[in-house]
């Protein structure tokens, strides 16, 4: 995978834009700053906005090409964020790290979802946030983004088992219009937006 990413992030123009997810900005906006982990954190547009309001940023990809963008945009923005080129299933998580977790279009197969879902309620701090933009399931077959393979889409009721531990305060799949590409991540898209806090 680090090289079909490596391929799209290789070109100057940043694939998804440099302006951060609007349910992420909204997350961040709407919290305090702390310590938040970005899996799949591409070129950086998300990081670099955490980072520009306070928070101290950990993001985890597979694609070198997507950090060495991140950490342009990161230099051109005046800010600092830590990106490391990891599988996610090799990175070492520390218990009670995090004060957010923001999963944005990361796609995982059901197995590997529920082992890292699992590794993220433990990687929260007690008051910590889940916070997850993804494409439903009702996705496939729509050329506006995501995989298009049924078992890598999410619906409602699987993050709600995954993430049971949470308090959850947000769950729903909406219709939205994204605008982050003219190839991809364009058009009427079917999303999950999620929120679950660790209890304290």
């Amino acid at each position: 995978m680090n090289q079909f990413w490596d391929e799209r992030y290789a070109p100057e123009k940043y694939y998804y834009g440099k302006e951060p997810n609007d349910f992420l900005k909204f997350c961040i906006d709407n919290n305090p700053a702390g310590k938040i982990l970005l899996p799949g954190d591409g070129e950086g547009r998300n990081s670099v906005y955490a980072a520009s309001r306070g928070w101290e940023t950990h993001s985890i990809d597979v694609s070198e090409k997507g950090r060495q963008k991140a950490l342009k945009l990161a230099e051109e923005m005046g800010v600092n964020i830590n990106y490391e080129v990891i599988d996610l299933d090799d990175v070492q998580l520390e218990d009670n790290a995090y004060d957010m977790i923001a999963l944005i279009y990361v796609h995982l197969f059901p197995g590997q979802r529920i082992q890292n879902h699992k590794r993220f309620i433990d990687a929260l701090k007690p008051g910590g946030k889940l916070v997850m933009e993804v494409f439903s399931k009702k996705q496939l077959g729509k050329t506006s983004g995501g995989p298009q393979q049924l078992d890598l889409l999410y619906d409602v009721d699987e993050l709600k088992v995954d993430f049971a531990l949470l308090d959850i305060s947000r769950a729903e799949e909406l219709t939205v219009f994204k605008d982050e590409n003219t190839v991809s991540h364009h058009g009427e898209a079917e999303i999950i937006r999620f929120i679950g806090t660790k209890p304290l």
